[in-house]
């Protein structure tokens, strides 16, 4: 009868250990940090390489701007969270019936399901505010015909449906509490953000201190910009400080958003970083800030505390970009952005490692080690709970 009740207790954890692994893998982001994986190069590690760096450096949440068969393949198992995206291209197209897009759900998310853990589709990619006003037209039936594909599919309450911004859609952003959508911008922001609120999705902002700082450096404190000491700003309207700009773009967004009616949505930074070498014009570019704006970013991101604004709100951000991307167009920091080089070493020190070529073949080991999947495979699911929960 002993023996029974310790085999009861026993099962009893092992099931809530899965009950709240499943808790946790339902929504599309865990913990607090997250990283852009852009592939616009000819020289970056395979993504299977890719996946290795990633579960060392415990990052669990990762977004990419296609659904490149190949990486969602090499994704299979390895336990991190990853959003896909359907790029700008693509959507006049979806926009056209609901029949495309359950085509473009079969071949490009399903067969993955549910060896990858793809948590959420990201539909388009700073449009609205871009110079294509046609998509601006497109982007609202896109994304809720990618939302009823995933109905139709049973795949609606596994995966989230988004569409980030650029900071192009506010017409105001300083102080925080001045934020403000562009008027051009709420006919086609208003219906979005509605039927976000209707599925549950967040609002998905790329903020970048980095682009403000390099736009106007004779008036920005550079302090101010990477999280370092500065005397900040104080926004008189609401009576708050502000130590850091990443902190006032996040509430500034907050602030838009209440004035639209949609105080309870939650704010996720989607892309934020900083460029560690740019042209002659791209005042702040540089190693010794590229290190400095992230490696505070992580130190904040860690103490999962939420803005000024908004302290219970964690913030959460995927950072820009895993690695340096040779083929991108644009001024020099646009190749510029990743925490990695090419090679798959760090680009600087923030406390991750980096990969080294193998010498005994084209693969990819890790420096400090190999990191064997196998071990994975052998870990308890405790101990999978635990790296779930770390950040």
């Amino acid at each position: 009868m002993l023996l029974t009740k310790k085999m009861t207790s026993y099962l009893s954890l092992f099931l809530c250990l899965i009950l709240l692994f499943n808790v946790l893998v339902a929504d599309a982001f865990t913990g607090t940090y997250g990283i852009n994986y852009g592939r616009i190069a000819d020289n970056i590690p395979a993504p299977e390489s890719v996946v290795t760096l990633l579960r060392a450096n415990k990052i669990k949440n990762v977004r990419i701007y296609d659904a490149d068969h190949s990486v969602l393949t090499a994704f299979k198992d390895s336990e991190i969270q990853i959003i896909i995206g359907l790029g700008n291209e693509f959507l006049k197209d979806i926009s056209v019936n609901e029949d495309r897009a359950v085509e473009w759900v079969k071949i490009n998310v399903q067969p993955y399901l549910p060896g990858t853990l793809i948590r959420g589709i990201a539909v388009g990619n700073e449009v609205l505010g871009g110079g294509d006003t046609e998509v601006w037209e497109v982007l609202v039936p896109a994304v809720k015909n990618v939302y009823n594909a995933l109905e139709k599919l049973d795949l609606s309450h596994k995966i989230e449906v988004s569409s980030p911004h650029s900071e192009a859609v506010f017409d105001n952003t300083y102080p925080p509490s001045a934020g403000a959508f562009k008027e051009s911008i709420l006919p086609y922001m208003l219906p979005l953000l509605n039927f976000s609120k209707q599925i549950g999705s967040p609002f998905y902002i790329n903020a970048y201190p980095f682009l403000a700082y390099k736009s106007d450096p004779s008036h920005i404190d550079l302090n101010y910009a990477l999280f370092e000491k500065s005397s900040g700003i104080y926004d008189a309207k609401t009576k708050l400080h502000y130590d850091n700009m990443f902190e006032a773009m996040i509430d500034a967004a907050y602030f838009a958003l209440e004035k639209t009616g949609f105080e309870k949505m939650a704010v996720i930074c989607s892309e934020t970083g900083w460029a560690s070498q740019g042209d002659e014009n791209e005042a702040g570019a540089n190693v010794k800030n590229a290190r400095t704006y992230n490696k505070n970013l992580h130190k904040l991101l860690l103490k999962k505390k939420g803005t000024p604004h908004r302290p219970k709100m964690v913030m959460r951000a995927y950072v820009f970009a895993l690695f340096n991307e040779n083929q991108k167009p644009g001024p020099t920091s646009e190749r510029n952005f990743g925490l990695f080089k090419a090679d798959g070493s760090i680009a600087y020190k923030i406390g991750f490692r980096g990969l080294v070529p193998s010498s005994a073949s084209k693969d990819f080991v890790l420096r400090g080690g190999f990191w064997s999947s196998q071990w994975f495979i052998a870990l308890a699911s405790a101990v999978v709970l635990t790296q779930f929960l770390d950040l």
